[in-house]
Order: C-alpha cells, then structure tokens, then sequence
C-alpha cells in the first residue's frame, strides 16, 4: 500500500478553460508539475513526428493538431507522454494487462477518465482513494466499494478509463513558490470532506460546479446500486445506532413509578396486528404516574356510555 505523501496533504486544481488534461495530469502525480504550455510543446512534438511517418497529400487540414485543440484540450497520447517524464505506465481498463485491475481496482494507484473533452483523475493517496475531477471545488473521497462501482457505472456511460502504474512521485520536488498556480492547492483530507459536505448541503446536490458532463458518482448509479452503496458505507454508523437501541430497550417494562407496563409500547398508540386492526381500538400506555383522580376518570372513560332518557333529550331542543 502506497505510504503518505506530500505530509499527508492532497493536491488539487480547480477548472480552468479546458485544461481539465492539465489538472488530470496534475492530479496523478499529485502536484503542479506541468502547466498548459508543457503540455502543448509535447502535442506539437507528437504531431511532428505524426506528419514525418504520415504521406504529405497537400490536404488543407495536414497542419491540423490531432493532439491538441484550439481551445485546449489533449489527446491521451499527449497525456501519456507527459507521464512517460516521470516513469508511469498508461494502460487501457480494456488490455489484458489490466485485467486484475478490474478485479480487484482498490489495489492499484490511479485511473484516467475520459468522455468526450472532459479529463479527470481518480487517485489513491495515504492509502484512501479520492476523485480528483477538476469540476469538483475538492478531492470527494471514494470507498473502495464506491470505487468499484463508480468505475463500472463510468465504463456503462462510455467513458474511457486508463490504468496508470509505475513509481508515483512520494513528494512535489518544487519549492513552494513554484509549487502553486492560479488553479491549484493543497487540502487537508478533513478540510476536503469539509468542503464536500458544505457544497452538498448547499446545493442539495453533488458539488460539480457545471453541469456539462455527467455530474457526481452517486448520479450514476442505479437505485439498487446507490442503496448498497449507502449500506456498505454506512454500516458502522447503523451499527452505532443499533447497539444504542439496545441498550435503551436492557430493562424492558420498568418505569419511573416502578410500575409495569407492556415493554413494547410506552406512550405511544400499540397497532394491532393486521387481521386484527378492524377488530380492536388503538391503546395508549403512559408511563406518566396518575393520580387517584385521573384514574377514576380513566375508569369512567372506559364505562359504557349511559343511555340518554328520550324525555331529557326532548328537554334539550
């Protein structure tokens, strides 16, 4: 398992025009490494390699980038090769050489994501996986549950994923002043998940700051799947909450008053069964001590009604 890095810090950048191939990139080696300018010096030397094994046919689209276009978005093998700088494999989800990553993706480091001309990351740091998507105000921490499930409800909208493998950077060798841009910062995994929740709340809905592309994971997924996803995240909780129950219901039946009463129902309406519901009336326990005269009231309460004499009710109209 990958060990801390960067002091436990995360590195993330926000969207900026379309560099979201930037902020991926940035993202997988986890600091402000490569700017838009780097990027787009590999896409003009790719693309001058491509013309030198490519027949000059005079067409006017020859001059033509196909690996970076005017409003500045990259091809993956422009990503590739920036990656190749630092040592890193990228690896289609679909080669056989990714076969144990789909089944088991927990164990590995990162993952492009692509749709269209959107790029984003999904990356394991400290051991915990986090969604580094450009579009997100923070990394949005992942489950390794989530994970597996985001990643194959991601390949079921066509999004094309890459596994990227080979020795991460465990440290940005930049100084701090060349450590940061106008789009990039470092967060503290709990600020993250402060943020996170904040914009959750805010917006009653995932923090994705446009609406672009398909938004948050959890958008994705079928009910069936956001339902076991809930559980599996939540099952600590519910434990919590479960053994609390349980220890409140220890001494079923005892009272303030030393009465007892039935330990299923204090205070509140006993429904009867359902075969039984046209049968019986509703019964209300109270655990509240009556006094002598609200217990001759109860009592007159459950005597059958007197019959009203007819003459007394001729004397009332």
């Amino acid at each position: 398992m990958e060990g801390p890095s960067n002091g436990g810090m995360l590195y993330h950048e926000s969207q900026e025009s379309k560099l979201c191939a930037v902020h991926c990139v940035n993202a997988v080696l986890q600091g402000p490494f490569f700017s838009e300018f780097d990027l787009a010096a590999l896409a003009a030397d790719l693309d001058r390699r491509e013309r030198m094994v490519m027949p000059d046919d005079g067409s006017a689209g020859a001059d033509v980038s196909h690996n970076v276009s005017l409003g500045g978005d990259f091809s993956i093998q422009v990503l590739e090769k920036a990656l190749e700088v630092w040592d890193l494999q990228v690896i289609p989800l679909g080669s056989p050489n990714a076969d144990s990553a789909k089944i088991d993706p927990e164990l590995e480091n990162a993952f492009i994501c692509h749709l269209e001309d959107h790029w984003f990351c999904i990356r394991k740091v400290g051991g915990e996986w986090y969604n580094f998507d450009s579009l997100y105000a923070a990394p949005e921490h992942l489950s390794k549950f989530y994970l597996s499930a985001y990643l194959d409800t991601l390949k079921g909208y066509g999004w094309s994923i890459f596994l990227v493998r080979g020795n991460f950077p465990h440290e940005c060798p930049l100084s701090a002043s060349e450590s940061s841009n106008k789009y990039g910062l470092w967060i503290s995994p709990e600020d993250a998940q402060r943020i996170t929740k904040s914009c959750n709340e805010r917006n009653n809905a995932p923090q994705r700051v446009t609406s672009s592309v398909p938004p948050s994971p959890a958008q994705f997924m079928s009910e069936a799947d956001q339902i076991a996803m809930i559980a599996f995240q939540e099952e600590e909780d519910l434990n919590a909450a479960i053994a609390a129950s349980l220890m409140d219901c220890a001494a079923p039946g005892a009272v303030s008053d030393n009465r007892v009463v039935d330990p299923v129902v204090v205070g509140v309406p006993v429904e009867a069964p359902k075969d039984e519901q046209n049968l019986i009336e509703p019964v209300v326990v109270s655990a509240e001590p009556q006094s002598p005269q609200e217990d001759a009231g109860l009592n007159d309460s459950a005597s059958p009604p007197k019959e009203e004499n007819p003459a007394d009710s001729a004397a009332h109209h």
